[in-house]
This record gives structure tokens, sequence and C-alpha cells, in this order.
């Protein structure tokens, strides 16, 4: 039976640990989750394995990136499956900490992005990426590591977190990791346990659209119609489109007509109380 990796609480722990793999003239790289882990964050723990000699994986459920209306207190928490999952992937360190070791007694700064957090999921989450960012930005400041791996799936947060760390000159090397999926498609999420039979066999809709249009666009077709398409197949299922966009694939800057950029489809929309977010290349 593998070993559970080591878990600690405390920030001076945290350095105490990654200090000592230092010494050893290891290059660490950190895995930031908020647990409930799958095989798309299993995915982003073997990719830090390959790079690095030493793995951190972040477990905290972050507070500061939900709305009052949002899922906080019930987003899955699932740390004894977590520890077992990554004891089979060989992490070293598991940072665990709790809300008051994050955000002590009278906390009173955030961070900020802007360039790749405007539109998209700031229009429906306003508050979501100052609260990321912060708490990314904390993470890299207590652990130090070498490399920081984000999944694709979660595409603006990666462009947010990869113009912050270049910004700030945090030393960390963002490495994204293409999105995992399911056999019919859905891109792997924690939230996709909130979903019954029913609503899982409807979801992968989102991707299939975003296929389609994708595939539209690379054989000619002007973006809005590929995606007014993409929208229509999304709601024909019953789902609530949040929004349906192409976007620069670097900077997510809307499209300039005739401009030859690099694109990404993006879209989110809520199924029942479940929303769903997934984004492809074209």
């Amino acid at each position: 039976m593998a070993t559970l990796p080591k878990v600690v609480g405390r920030v001076r722990d945290l350095r105490a640990a990654v200090a000592g793999y230092r010494a050893e003239g290891a290059k660490v790289a950190l895995v930031p989750t908020m647990g409930a882990l799958h095989e798309g964050h299993m995915t982003l723990a073997e990719t830090a394995r390959e790079i690095a000699q030493r793995t951190v994986v972040s477990i905290f459920v972050n507070p500061t990136q939900f709305a009052p209306h949002e899922d906080f207190s019930r987003y899955p928490r699932t740390l004894e499956a977590d520890l077992t999952r990554l004891s089979e992937v060989g992490v070293d360190l598991v940072y665990a900490p709790t809300p008051t070791e994050m955000y002590p007694a009278g906390f009173a700064s955030r961070i900020e992005v802007g360039g790749p957090s405007a539109g998209l999921e700031t229009d429906f989450r306003p508050h979501f990426f100052g609260g990321v960012a912060t708490v990314v930005g904390k993470l890299f400041i207590q652990c130090a590591p070498d490399f920081a791996m984000f999944g694709e799936k979660d595409y603006q947060q990666l462009k947010v977190v990869t113009r912050m760390s270049r910004d700030l000159d945090l030393g960390v090397e963002v490495v994204p990791v293409p999105t995992v999926r399911e056999e019919d498609g859905l891109a792997m999420s924690s939230r996709n346990a909130y979903l019954d039979a029913e609503q899982r066999q409807i979801a992968p809709v989102i991707y299939t659209a975003l296929s389609r249009a994708a595939e539209a666009i690379r054989g000619g077709a002007a973006p809005d119609a590929a995606l007014a398409t993409a929208r229509g197949m999304i709601e024909a299922l019953g789902l609530r489109v949040d929004y349906v966009a192409a976007r620069n694939a670097e900077t997510l800057a809307p499209l300039k007509e005739g401009a030859g950029e690099p694109v990404r489809l993006l879209a989110a929309a809520w199924l029942g109380e479940t929303r769903l977010i997934d984004n492809i290349g074209v």
C-alpha cells in the first residue's frame, strides 16, 4: 500500500518542508486545488512529478472566490479520499491550511488582475478572479515553487494566474495542462458530482456544441454564426447559457475581424442548479 503524503497546515511548516527540498537541490512543483480530487487533478499531479523532483498539492476551499449565494458550504470536502489518491501518484506533501491560516483576523489585502480577467466569468461572477488571484498569490509566496500546474479546463483562470505571476515577478512558471474528459467528452470537474443521472447524460452537449463550432470556424464559418448555432444546441437541451464566446487564445481579448489571431471558444451554462464551464481551441 502506498504511503500517504505528509500533511501540513501552517505556513511555517510548508516553508520548512520546501526548504528541505531545496537543500536537496530539488525543483518544486505546486498543484493548487480545492480538493474533491478527480482524474483531472491526478493528471496535474502526474505532470508535476514529470517536471520536478518534489510535488506539493494544496487543498483549500477558498472562501474569497465564492459569492454569498454560491456553493461554498456544500462544496465537496473529501480530504481522506484525496490523500489516498495522491499517495498513488507519489505526491510528497499536502498543504491543507485552515481559513484562519490563510486569512487571519484583520486580513485586508486583495490582488486584482486586469487583462484576461475582463468579461466572460467576470460578467457573472465579478468577485471570482480577485479571490482566485489573492489565494494563488499567497500560495505562490508561501510555497515559492518553481512550477505551478493549472488545467486548461478553467482557461480564463489559467490566463489570469499566468498574467499575475509574470506581472508581479513571483518567479513561478505556470504550466498549462490539457483538460481531462470523460469518455463522452464532459470535462472532469468536482461539481459534476452535483448532477443527477439524467443531467449527467445531457451535460456533454456543451463540449459537443463547442467542438462543432470550432470545426465550422476552421472550415471558414464566421465565429458569430458558429457560436449562435452552438448556443442554440445547448439551450435546446434545457441549459441556461451565461455565455458562448470566441476570444483571443492568449489575451482573451475580443477577436478583431481579419486579424488571423489564435482563437479559443469558451462557454458557461447552468444545468439545473449546477454551473458547468468548458472551452476548446480552434
